[in-house]
């Protein structure tokens, strides 16, 4: 069926719009299918990448369990290496970090706790991180580093610990006014089952008043 002048006209005009801008329009539609292509084989690369870590953190829990330290430090060691971006890294390196300071690594166990503390993505793994650091500090001599740790806030889940160390510290700097203040909210936040109250409250008793 043969167009019309007007019909004739608007195909002449596409004709001519298609001709000046026809290859920006492929050239774009061709860089947004790339684009497209690229985030998806971006998401299958974080899901095996997420895979991989959940995988070798599980290792390591398991292997720390069974006492296997060596096998839970050198998968803790690869999530810490290889996925230093996932949410399984600053768990690894606090589960590291507790390995060495069991085993009497302290130098290792610093950085690692470091490292918990810097990277974690979940608040919990922080405050962990952060109360494992005060006692390797304490253990190390360092109670003013420890207790600057000590003094920022904690969830009340950790509050009890928190204070319980606290106390200690303030004890051997013999700070005991401020040591039995420590003991009190610790005694106040622990579950009635933690097994640590009995000994709170034995140092509580200690300090007199």
């Amino acid at each position: 069926m043969a167009l019309d002048l007007e019909e004739q006209e608007q195909l002449d005009e596409a004709k001519v719009w298609w001709k000046q801008h026809g290859n920006k329009v492929i050239w774009g539609i061709t860089v947004f299918l790339l684009a497209v292509a690229g985030w998806r084989a971006w998401e299958t690369w974080n899901r095996n990448q997420a895979a991989e870590a959940s995988m070798l953190f599980d290792q390591a829990v398991q292997a720390a369990s069974m006492n296997d330290l060596k096998t839970a430090k050198e998968a803790a060691g690869r999530i810490v290496e290889n996925h230093s971006h996932s949410a399984y890294a600053a768990p690894a390196s606090w589960l590291a970090g507790h390995i060495n300071y069991e085993s009497g690594d302290l130098k290792s166990a610093r950085a690692q706790y470091e490292f918990a503390m810097e990277h974690a993505k979940d608040d919990g793994v922080r405050q962990m991180a952060r109360l494992r650091l005060a006692t390797l500090l304490f253990d190390q001599k360092d109670p003013a580093g420890a207790l600057k740790l000590l003094y920022e806030p904690f969830d009340p889940a950790f509050q009890g610990l928190a204070g319980q160390l606290k106390g200690d510290v303030l004890v051997a700097q013999g700070k005991t006014t401020e040591a039995r203040a420590a003991y009190k909210l610790a005694l106040e936040k622990l579950d009635d089952k933690s097994s640590l109250k009995p000994l709170v409250e034995i140092r509580l008793d200690g300090l007199g008043g």
